[in-house]
């Protein structure tokens, strides 16, 4: 099954009782196997997980801790976004190049790398040790 295929496929399994929006997301990892993963909502919002978490989950709990390409479905007018912990949690796993591709059930499609996806974001470059010798 494709990237795009398998992001729709779970996308239908989502748990949104409360806001009926059902995103599915699928993460290709750098040894060539497809995990998805749906939002599953709670009756405590922020409880819930978003498509992209579990994806990244069911990846690393595969054993795998890299990813190379993203694609993350929802029924909205444009194609829906990552929220911005989702995209900081991609860019853990993806590297600057990473191909993200956004869709909605209209077939419209936008494709993208995980450095414009997330401008700036935060890496290990920022935990540098000699932060510490700085007055």
């Amino acid at each position: 099954m494709s990237l795009e295929k398998s992001a729709f496929a779970v996308r239908e399994n989502a748990y949104a009782p409360y806001s009926n929006f059902k995103v599915g997301a699928a993460v290709l990892s750098e040894g060539g196997e497809i995990y998805a993963g749906c939002n599953v909502e709670n009756i405590a919002y922020p409880e819930g997980t978003c498509a992209e978490a579990g994806a990244i989950a069911a990846m690393v709990a595969a054993g795998e801790s890299k990813l190379t390409e993203v694609f993350v479905v929802a029924d909205s007018k444009q194609p829906v976004s990552p929220c911005g912990g989702c995209r900081q949690k991609l860019a853990e796993f993806g590297a600057s190049d990473t191909k993200v591709t956004l869709a909605n059930l209209d077939g419209v499609r936008v494709t993208m790398t995980m450095a414009e996806l997330l401008p700036g974001a935060f890496g290990t470059d920022h935990m540098d040790a000699d932060h510490q010798d700085r007055d």
